[in-house]
């Protein structure tokens, strides 16, 4: 895959709240985006046990499945395992500046902070905050313990953004896909992705 400068990696991790990463990929292929997505073993089965989406074992097929699912282009998306290190994003050279973890367990978010890139997901995580890129981390765990909390402002001060999907209420959301987006919304606003999912604060909705 050959990244525009728009180029976004995102990572599925294990953590509870799958219907945050599958909108924010959704989103971004419907922007036009170009996707590394990577998916570690345990978020496929979050994956079957929160959703009612099937993907296919083989990455290939499962990156065309799901570009049929959101109605994108293949060469929109490529999908990694968690050991595929000639991967593009495994190396500062080739990797976009810019990824999220959604969702992000701890179990990650303790690794990323420890440096210990055992995983192709930690270690595209470790290339962008040594590239100075933006790397965005979704933790989906409450409560939070003070090792969790310590590590969260580790690499906060690394660079890192710490983004819990803590859903706002002031626009007076109807549906959980409603408070889903106010998440996604955030995340994009943090990629400096411009978008029209939600009123801004103090402006009035359409």
């Amino acid at each position: 895959m050959n990244w525009r400068n728009d180029g976004i990696t995102l990572a599925f991790t294990g953590a509870s709240g799958m219907q945050y990463g599958l909108r924010l990929l959704q989103c971004l292929l419907q922007l036009d985006r170009q996707v590394a997505l990577l998916i570690s073993d345990p978020a496929r089965v979050v994956i079957g046990t929160e959703t009612d989406l099937r993907l296919p074992a083989r990455n290939r097929e499962a990156a065309r499945h799901l570009c049929q699912q959101f109605d994108a282009r293949d060469e929109q998306l490529r999908l990694f395992g968690p050991s595929e290190w000639t991967a593009a994003v495994a190396s500062g050279s080739g990797a976009p500046s810019r990824m999220v973890i959604c969702p992000c367990t701890t179990g990650t978010l303790g690794s990323i902070a420890a440096g210990t890139s055992n995983n192709l997901i930690e270690r595209a995580a470790d290339v962008i905050l040594k590239e100075r890129g933006r790397l965005i981390l979704v933790p989906r765990e409450t409560p939070l313990s003070t090792l969790h909390l310590e590590n969260m402002l580790r690499l906060s001060r690394c660079g890192a953004v710490i983004l819990p999907p803590n859903p706002g209420f002031y626009h007076r959301p109807q549906s959980v896909e409603a408070l889903v987006d106010f998440v996604v919304a955030r995340i994009l606003d943090h990629l400096d992705i411009e978008h029209s999912m939600l009123p801004r604060w103090g402006a009035q909705p359409e």
